[in-house]
């Protein structure tokens, strides 16, 4: 019984917002997709939304209106396929962290992403490559041609995807995806050395300690 409230209660939050959202995206010229969502899929293993159509990417850039019918009875998840209007380059949320700081530092705009199982996924335009430090990060995940990515308000088993930073705070226009990676690629920087120097002070402290 609890499982089925849980269910009706779920459903009628999401349903009429998801469909919203992807008919506003779509409106925008994003290529938005329907996807799995928990419940429907019914496997403990769940770990994110995926296509609910095999033959997607023969359905990019459907009009408003097919939009529409897609999201009409089901909550499907939202998600928009990468390579086409949009990249995503998806990083953990302390790399995130410390990248939106300097986005924010420096006043450059990008809409950002987060999930509830700490991922943060920050949108650019379209890239033909990355530098070669994100590139060979085993962290660092470039979503480009034929893949995609989950966009708010799209459920996962443990909350709910959200907006870190919202594209119409900037006006709607994705920032390049050059200058992204570029500020990525220092705050990973950031992340080595302050792992580094980390790791470096117990054993300094640890020397100092008999001479004392």
């Amino acid at each position: 019984m609890l499982d089925t409230d849980w269910s009706d209660s779920w459903r009628g939050a999401f349903k009429i917002e998801l469909r919203a959202e992807a008919i506003g995206l779509a409106s925008r010229g994003w290529p938005v997709l329907p996807g799995s969502y928990p419940e429907a899929d019914g496997s403990a293993t769940w770990t994110g939304p995926v296509p609910v159509h095999p033959d997607w990417r023969d359905r990019l850039g459907a009009h408003p209106h097919q939009i529409a019918d897609w999201w009409t009875g089901r909550p499907f998840s939202l998600l928009v396929a990468t390579g086409r209007v949009l990249d995503a380059m998806e990083v953990d949320a302390d790399l995130g962290r410390r990248a939106a700081r300097l986005l924010r530092a420096k006043g450059q705009p990008a809409p950002i992403v987060a999930t509830p199982d700490g991922r943060w996924l920050f949108l650019t335009t379209v890239a033909e490559r990355l530098p070669s430090a994100l590139a060979e990060h085993q962290d660092v995940r470039w979503h480009g041609a034929g893949s995609f990515v989950p966009l708010p308000p799209t459920p996962f088993r443990h909350g709910v995807v959200h907006w870190r930073v919202k594209p119409e705070i900037w006006g709607w226009q994705l920032p390049a995806a050059g200058a992204v990676h570029d500020v990525l690629a220092r705050a990973l920087e950031g992340t080595v050395a302050g792992a580094a120097t980390a790791g470096a002070r117990p054993r300094v402290l640890a020397a100092e300690v008999p001479a004392a």
